[in-house]
This record gives structure tokens, sequence and C-alpha cells, in this order.
């Protein structure tokens, strides 16, 4: 009591209204009036923490399952735009795959066509010198020098046909060797036979025309001589008719 003596003593020496004095001294609180300055930021107080009802306010569970969401659907985009490119590099590869077999198979062609055409010019070109060469053979067993003059002829032929041998033998020409070996149709022609004992049927018994071998393949059949089995003549005693009975 006497300190709100004191109090009331005071605040009317400094000329204060008792309504604050009263304001002060009462425990209750006193209403503020809309009217005054300080209501303006109650209302803005008020205004900001006032929410639609409609209106979601993302939480930070929500915000993690959005991200979640947009990461799955950017994830199979991109896996739908990987498989996309390894189907078209798959297509591209088997379309290079496929060019590059083609290519190889039309040059390996092309190479073996070359050879072929290289092999059968050179076939003609040495087929029309063999005659050449059977003159010169022919020429060789047939002629007889008999003096020094016919001689140096002699020798100077057979050195012309000589380089056309050595000519021949390095473009892989090489003669046939057939004197007693069994006939072959692949490499002979037969266009005589000789009956004999000597040499079983079939046998070849001179080469009348020599064949020639290109490389590994025939150039020229050789024309020859073939034994055949010798026919069984009568005998005196065979012929003779039998004696008659008396």
């Amino acid at each position: 009591m006497d300190e709100d003596k004191q109090i009331n003593n005071t605040s009317q020496q400094l000329g204060e209204p008792t309504e604050v004095k009263q304001a002060m001294n009462s425990d209750s609180p006193v209403p503020m009036n809309a009217n005054e300055p300080g209501s303006e930021v109650t209302e803005q107080v008020a205004d900001a923490t006032s929410v639609p009802e409609n209106t979601v306010i993302p939480t930070q569970e929500n915000g993690v399952a959005a991200t979640q969401t947009v990461d799955t659907a950017a994830l199979a985009q991109m896996s739908q735009q990987i498989e996309s490119l390894k189907a078209q590099l798959e297509e591209r590869s088997s379309q290079y795959m496929r060019i590059a077999a083609d290519f190889e198979n039309y040059r390996k062609r092309t190479i073996k066509e070359k050879e072929d055409l290289e092999a059968q010019a050179k076939r003609n070109a040495i087929t029309e010198l063999l005659p050449v060469v059977d003159n010169f053979e022919r020429a060789r067993s047939q002629i007889k020098p008999q003096n020094d003059g016919e001689m140096a002829i002699h020798k100077s032929y057979q050195g012309v046909y000589k380089l056309l041998v050595d000519s021949l033998k390095r473009l892989g020409v090489s003669p046939m060797r057939p004197e007693g070996q069994p006939f072959d149709p692949n490499l002979h022609e037969a266009v005589m036979r000789e009956p004999t004992d000597e040499y079983p049927e079939g046998t070849v018994l001179e080469e009348l025309v020599r064949g020639y071998y290109l490389g590994d393949r025939v150039l020229r059949h050789a024309m020859v001589k073939v034994a055949a089995p010798k026919e069984d003549t009568p005998s005196s005693e065979e012929n003779q008719s039998p004696p008659a009975n008396g």
C-alpha cells in the first residue's frame, strides 16, 4: 500500500493522466484498437498466415517424392533412347559387315577372273608356238648333216630351238614323258594300237606327237601308240582236218 501511494504521488508530480496509471496498475491486458497505428502489423501477419483451403503446402517429403518421380521418368526416357541407339548401331554394323563381305567376294572374284584371263592368254600364245617346236624336233631327228656346211646350219637352227625351249621352260611349260606308262585319257590321245606280248595291254609304246604341261595343267595332250593284246594264230594241226574213219 505504501508503494502504491508512493507511485501515485510520483505520477501526480509528473503530471501523468490517471488512465495511464490505471492501465499500469491493472493486471488485465488492454484491448488494442484496430484503428490505431499498431493494428496494421497485426493485419499483415494475419494475411500472411492465412492459406486457401485447397492449397497444398509442399513439405520435405512431398518434394523428395516429386524429385524421385521426375528422376524415374528421365531414366525411363534415357533407357528408351539407349535401346534405340543400340538397335541402330546393330543395324549399321550388320550393313557394314554385309558390304564388307560383298566387297571381299567381289575382290576375290575379280582377282581370280584376272588370273584366269592371264592364264588363258598365256595358254593360247604358247599353243601357237608348239608347232614350231615340233618342226625343230622333226628336223633334228631326220636331218643328218654330211659336211661342215650342213653341220654349221644344223647347229645354228638347233641353237634357235634351244633358245625357244628355254623360254618355254621359264613360262612354266614342261614336256610329257609317257613312254612305258599306262594310258591315261586325261593326258594321252591314242592314235595307234600295236599288238605285242612285251607290254601289258594299254601301255604307251611310243609318243608320236609330244604333249606338254603348263604348270600343273595339261597344255596339249600327247598323241601315242598303245599296246594291244597279240592275237593267237591258229596252229597248222588245228587247220588240218581230222582223219577219216576207215
